[in-house]
């Protein structure tokens, strides 16, 4: 690190007047003290000169100060010469004491000097820690970190890298290295004096080796926890699909095959017939919207699944969803609601699953649902007359194959998970808000857009 460089010249100004300002107050002191008793006073100048600019200079200024001392104020005055022999011991405890003075000053500076460095590797340790260890990726703050290095080491520029990176004609390397592997290297400008760049290998690059270390395996952590995170969502999902495959396709297709062979017999009557060939076509539409579904979810879950961006009015998508709901619908649109910008059939097929959901629960009572705008957002709410949501599963209820305790047959656990997936596609947000014993209300919450579908063309 480098420290602030007093100017020696202005050290040896500082001292000549020094000396001279205490050799001129102890000539009116004369008067009162014996002139040997003053001499400590030029100890002051000593300490001043020893404390700003080190040992040496204060040792020439124990010198000049003795010489000054002993020419204008030890008898015989004005001449380097002494007649009394305790002078000769004055003189001399005085400059033994100077040197002492000056030789204690300067090594309380040097300590001084040292916890302003140390303090300032501190500094520096904590706002790069702050900085590596503060991104999602070990090298996203590493330019910053290059900019606060420079400014600390007082260098033109520092550039920070991982791996092993080579130094050229206008950059020295200084490598970073953790349990004998290098896992970084700093490059500063060649110009840089080589006592610096040995202060930077000694006391900088090893807590930096430590940082960017402790970056790389914090890296490594995340990432294999996301994998396994991964891994598990892979598993739940995969036992999810064997469920929905052993039970929700095995049951319409054993329906199918049912009535299909009974179709045919000589035995059943044309009414039976009939029934047999409604429960073919009912359950093959199950069928067919669970396959849907299935596909659906896999492409949310892969990221395929692009909406086709066109202006829609969301009233028309509320009739279309609402056909074949088995349950009686309470529908309000707020009226001069804008149009939207964004996939209508995917819009569509997250509020029909939404009103599946809620018909399911209803029990045969009405499900409100009420369109409406607030400043530049539009809410859409299905609401439901059943026994409401326990809070505790609120969290999970949009989770793919998820079902509540005590829900009615019918459902595969895949309706809420796509019509969020769906929603998010578009723009939006889907949550759920219920109490129990009260029913539940799930809302959509869609964007307006930003311009109309003439500014658009236009």
């Amino acid at each position: 690190m480098q420290t602030t460089v007093r100017s020696k010249w202005i050290g040896v100004l500082v001292a000549a007047l020094a000396v001279a300002a205490t050799t001129i107050v102890i000539y009116p002191l004369r008067k009162h003290v014996p002139a040997v008793s003053t001499g400590p006073l030029y100890l002051l100048a000593v300490l001043l000169v020893s404390s700003y600019w080190g040992l040496w200079l204060g040792v020439l200024t124990s010198v000049a100060s003795a010489a000054a001392f002993n020419f204008f104020h030890i008898p015989p005055t004005g001449r380097f010469t002494i007649a009394d022999p305790q002078n000769w011991v004055a003189l001399s405890v005085y400059f033994a004491a100077a040197v002492v003075v000056s030789t204690l000053a300067d090594a309380a500076r040097a300590r001084a000097i040292e916890a302003e460095r140390r303090r300032a590797e501190a500094d520096m340790s904590a706002d790069l820690a702050r900085l590596i260890l503060g991104g999602h990726e070990a090298d996203e703050a590493f330019p910053e970190a290059g900019e606060r290095i420079a400014q600390a080491i007082n260098v033109e520029s520092a550039d920070l890298r991982l791996g092993w990176v080579d130094g050229d004609e206008r950059r020295v390397a200084i490598p970073l290295v953790s349990a004998n592997d290098r896992v970084g290297t700093l490059l500063v400008p060649r110009s840089t004096p080589p006592s610096e760049i040995d202060e930077i290998e000694r006391r900088i690059a090893p807590s930096l080796s430590a940082l960017v270390s402790a970056a790389l395996r914090r890296q490594r952590l995340e990432e294999q926890v996301v994998e396994t995170k991964a891994l598990r969502r892979t598993d739940v999902m995969k036992t999810a699909l064997l469920r929905a495959v052993s039970h929700d396709l095995r049951s319409p297709l054993t329906a199918i095959r049912t009535a299909a062979a009974g179709v045919g017999s000589k035995t059943v009557t044309d009414e039976e017939r009939a029934e047999m060939a409604a429960v073919i076509a009912s359950e093959s539409d199950r069928l067919s919207r669970l396959i849907e579904n299935l596909l659906d979810l896999s492409r949310l879950e892969a990221g395929t699944l692009e909406p086709r961006s066109d202006w829609y009015s969301l009233e028309e998508v509320v009739d279309a969803a609402s056909q074949g709901i088995q349950a009686p619908l309470d529908v309000q649109v707020e009226s001069d609601l804008p149009l939207l910008q964004g996939d209508s059939a995917q819009v569509e097929r997250a509020l029909g699953n939404l009103l599946e959901n809620a018909a399911r629960y209803s029990d045969g009572q009405p499900v409100a649902v009420r369109v409406s705008s607030t400043g530049r957002r539009i809410l859409l709410r299905v609401s439901d007359s059943g026994p409401g949501i326990p809070q505790d599963e609120l969290l999970h209820i949009f989770e793919p194959f998820y079902r509540m305790e005590g829900a009615p047959p019918g459902g595969s656990g895949l309706g809420l998970a796509i019509a969020r997936g769906f929603v998010e596609a578009n723009g939006g947000r889907l949550r759920a808000q219920s109490l129990p014993g009260q029913g539940a209300t799930f809302i959509i919450d869609l964007p307006m857009p930003d311009q109309r579908p003439a500014q658009a063309e236009a």
